[in-house]
């Protein structure tokens, strides 16, 4: 009999399509509740999601044939991960898919904050010519820090063979530096960095991560990049460290108070006064958690997962 999948977000067509062509039957429910959802899981083999809503205890408990979970992104945060695999229930992600385009925003962050392109082109269009106060800096002669080295760490170095930069890398696992960057204790990581680029899980050990202690370990003041996850990032600190001058610039594809869905920023009332702050700053570049969102990764995440769903049925 063959494998039912449901998916419950959208995707590029080609997942479907090429699931179907493989003999899975493929159904799609992108707007009932979690609880509808529940309702009918014990009738699906396989489920396809992006972030939609958290695949918590009460729902794998309720997916009782449930042989597969298959996330199109990098990321598995939206999982309880543990009680999952506790089901034997496997986990698929995608990092493969989007770490081209993850590394090639990180490097366009970076270009951008050093050379006051956002700030220079906004000036322009309001009339002002500034030539000195938009004097920039060159990537080549920096020491540029990755924490975390794997596909999204690895991708983002082969970026920056063509700069003149030495590359250290710094990951809880051993031995995973290689020809593009230069593994490191933390302690002469933080000695040597300019630019510190995150590409790391949001994980009870990574959550709040950069704070106050763990800016002002750098012995340089530095640029800061996160493309990883908004909760890596104490902001508040961040804010206080842009103040006084510890941190350069700072570019940031996510933020602390994104939902856990992606989707939407915040729903308070009020402004966060240290998002304020980011919103007013000439030094910082915002995006929407799109580092990882082109075209070309839209159709290899789908990719990725079609190749693997096949692989664990092959």
């Amino acid at each position: 009999m063959a494998a039912h999948i449901l998916h419950i977000d959208s995707n590029h067509l080609l997942l479907w399509d090429q699931l179907e062509q493989a003999g899975f039957v493929n159904h799609e429910d992108f707007t009932s509740s979690k609880a509808e959802i529940e309702a009918k899981i014990h009738d699906y083999q396989g489920i396809v999601i992006r972030s939609r809503f958290k695949i918590d205890k009460a729902f794998l408990d309720k997916a009782t044939n449930l042989k597969f979970i298959a996330r199109v992104g990098a990321g598995l945060e939206s999982i309880d991960c543990e009680y999952a695999q506790s089901k034997n229930i496997v986990l698929i992600a995608a990092p493969e898919g989007n770490r081209n385009a993850v590394a090639e925003h990180s490097l366009g962050m970076i270009l951008s904050l050093f050379n006051n392109l956002n700030q220079a082109d906004a000036e322009i269009r309001a009339g002002h010519w500034n030539r000195e106060s938009n004097r920039g800096h060159e990537l080549d002669g920096k020491t540029v820090g990755i924490i975390g080295y794997g596909n999204m760490g690895k991708a983002f170095a082969k970026k920056l063979r063509g700069f003149d930069v030495d590359v250290l890398c710094y990951d809880i696992q051993e031995n995973v530096g290689d020809e593009n960057a230069q593994q490191v204790s933390f302690a002469e990581f933080q000695e040597k960095v300019d630019v510190l680029s995150l590409h790391i899980p949001w994980t009870p050990e990574t959550d709040k991560m950069v704070d106050a202690t763990f800016i002002n370990g750098f012995a340089k003041p530095l640029w800061i990049i996160n493309t990883s996850r908004g909760k890596n990032i104490v902001t508040a600190d961040l804010v206080a460290a842009l103040q006084s001058g510890k941190v350069r610039g700072a570019g940031l594809d996510v933020l602390e108070y994104e939902k856990l869905s992606f989707e939407t920023l915040f729903q308070e009332a009020t402004t966060p006064e240290a998002f304020q702050y980011l919103l007013n700053a000439k030094n910082v570049i915002l995006t929407p958690h799109i580092a990882g969102w082109t075209f070309e990764s839209h159709e290899r995440l789908a990719q990725v997962i079609v190749d693997k769903i096949k692989a664990l049925y092959s």
